[in-house]
């Protein structure tokens, strides 16, 4: 795809059957019927992975549609609460510009969003990732704020890591993840990390390079760096913000992870525990990496460099 906006859910590995086929016929149909001033414009499928199939839609839009039950309801968090929440974010999110309805046809929401041109950052080498430091942590600063009782709740995101140990348990002793003996014993000093304790604040939820947006090659440099847009809002919700820091081990080098964290701590006042169990979870999602990524070999590679990251990390 080169230059093309792409959801690390719509493109990761071990993906299910879909529920439901959604085809370009589908889709057109669908916009004739309830977007018609959009139903003409050229229209062709992209990506068709775990959860959603999404399509470009003309130059600047791309129809996001659920290809099974379960991603169905993450479809209406973004169309409920991205709006509210992208103007105070300082980068690019894919807000619903359009949302659409089910039908006898098809049985759930789906949105028309915003198609970024760039290049998603799991397909740049990590010191290339650099340069997006800075601006990712003004995001996540600003989207770190506390959230309404009424926010999506995720149970496997924002929970405390004592909430995941049995599965990552469960993983490492797969024989799948690799230097099992250090990585289960460095679970086992991050698991015992007390809590967060603070109010839950609004979290991505799945802040890794795939759902990360850069700068295509050639692009005029910005003075805010290669950052373009943060997307796949599915599995936004409230919780402790260690999960989205996560990304300074699944995301950056050493150096870069150093900016991140630096950055962000002035920001958001982040406390050591706090980065001990982003530590944590960064683990927990190199874990499930390499366990479940063996018909994707770019998300199979992030899970094995995430946790060479983690294990590293002083």
């Amino acid at each position: 795809m080169g230059a093309a906006h792409l959801w690390h859910s719509d493109a990761v590995a071990d993906a299910p059957a879909a529920e439901v086929d959604v085809t370009v016929g589908l889709v057109r149909s669908l916009l004739r019927a309830q977007h018609p001033d959009l139903a003409a414009l050229p229209l062709s499928l992209v990506a068709n992975g775990w959860d959603n199939a999404v399509l470009r839609l003309g130059e600047d839009l791309a129809v996001r549609a659920p290809r099974r039950a379960a991603a169905a309801r993450l479809v209406r968090h973004e169309q409920e609460w991205l709006p509210r929440i992208a103007p105070t974010l300082p980068v690019a999110v894919p807000v619903p510009v359009r949302a659409g309805r089910p039908t006898t046809s098809y049985p759930w929401a789906w949105s028309v969003v915003p198609w970024f041109e760039g290049v998603d950052a799991i397909d740049v080498p990590r010191a290339g990732r650099g340069p997006a430091a800075p601006a990712l942590a003004a995001f996540v600063g600003a989207l770190h704020r506390p959230a309404p009782r009424d926010a999506p709740h995720n149970p496997v995101r924002g929970v405390p890591l004592l909430a995941r140990d049995a599965v990552v348990r469960e993983r490492i002793a797969s024989g799948l993840v690799p230097d099992a003996a250090r990585t289960a014993s460095l679970w086992s000093r991050l698991v015992a990390v007390p809590p967060w304790a603070g109010p839950p604040v609004w979290l991505h939820g799945d802040l890794h390079p795939g759902n990360l947006l850069l700068a295509p090659p050639g692009a005029p440099p910005r003075p805010d760096g290669p950052l373009r847009a943060v997307v796949d809002f599915g599995d936004l919700t409230a919780g402790d913000p260690a999960t989205d820091l996560a990304t300074a081990w699944l995301t950056f080098d050493d150096d870069a992870r150093a900016t991140f964290r630096a950055a962000v701590t002035v920001a958001c006042g982040t406390d050591d525990d706090t980065w001990a169990r982003a530590r944590g979870w960064a683990l927990c999602l190199g874990t499930a990496l390499v366990a479940h990524s063996d018909d994707s070999p770019r998300y199979a590679e992030l899970g094995a460099s995430t946790l060479r990251a983690v294990l590293a990390s002083a």
